[in-house]
């Protein structure tokens, strides 16, 4: 393991707006589960989520954007999110925090209605069909964000798959859940549906796809269940 992950694993020990729970402690009964606003936020604001945030530049710039709402960034490599946690204590935003863990403990992270919004932003499409179940919007991975959004819940996908893309809205279709919002461009000049949180911010990744003319697609949807 590099010297610089080495540096950034023990630094995130020492932020206090990073959790790392272990998985036995997700599974046995994590502290914060129903606590967010409450322990951490001391507020009643919304909270958002980011799955696989990366280096959580998306999570940190909504969280500028949307002062009014919480944001907690999620990925399983903290030296990645290191960035986002270290930015947001620099810049005292108080309504940010990252958890290290795998996304398919999510339900165990929050409780019943503790969620408002779920953003995924340019997860692996897993095109192999023996990756199905790891698609960040396979049935499975839905019946586990229906557990903790709230009513009037939303999920965002962005992704420069048109794969992943289709797949969602074939999944969509078929569990009867309802789109939004859906677009295969969002860049394109004619777009007028498209909120403008969705275009001034961009991944790492994003800007990487850009530079190679690949179109960004977004489908903003909810859960019926």
């Amino acid at each position: 393991m590099g010297k610089n992950k080495l540096k950034r694993f023990a630094e995130n020990r020492t932020f206090e707006n990073v959790f790392q729970p272990n998985r036995e402690e997700m599974i046995s009964g994590f502290d914060m589960k129903g606590k967010w606003n409450k322990e951490f936020f001391r507020n009643d604001n919304p909270i958002v989520l980011e799955l696989g945030c990366g280096k959580g530049e998306y999570t940190v710039a909504l969280a500028e954007k949307f002062p009014g709402k919480n944001f907690i960034g999620i990925d399983i490599k903290g030296a990645r999110f290191w960035r986002g946690a270290k930015t947001a204590l620099e810049e005292r935003l108080n309504n940010v925090a990252f958890l290290r863990t795998q996304i398919e403990l999510i339900d165990y992270a929050f409780a019943k209605d503790e969620v408002s919004e779920i953003w995924i932003t340019f997860p692996d499409p897993q095109i192999k069909l023996r990756r199905t179940k790891h698609r960040l919007t396979h049935p499975d991975f839905l019946k586990k964000y229906h557990k903790i959004l709230n009513r009037d819940g939303i999920i965002h996908l962005k992704t420069d798959s048109e794969f992943l893309h289709g797949y969602t809205h074939g999944i969509i279709q078929l569990e009867n859940h309802k789109v939004l919002i859906s677009n295969h461009n969002v860049y394109h000049p004619d777009n007028k549906e498209i909120p403008e949180e969705i275009t001034s911010v961009q991944t790492f990744y994003e800007k990487k796809f850009l530079e190679k003319n690949k179109n960004i697609t977004y489908i903003r949807f909810s859960l019926n269940y």
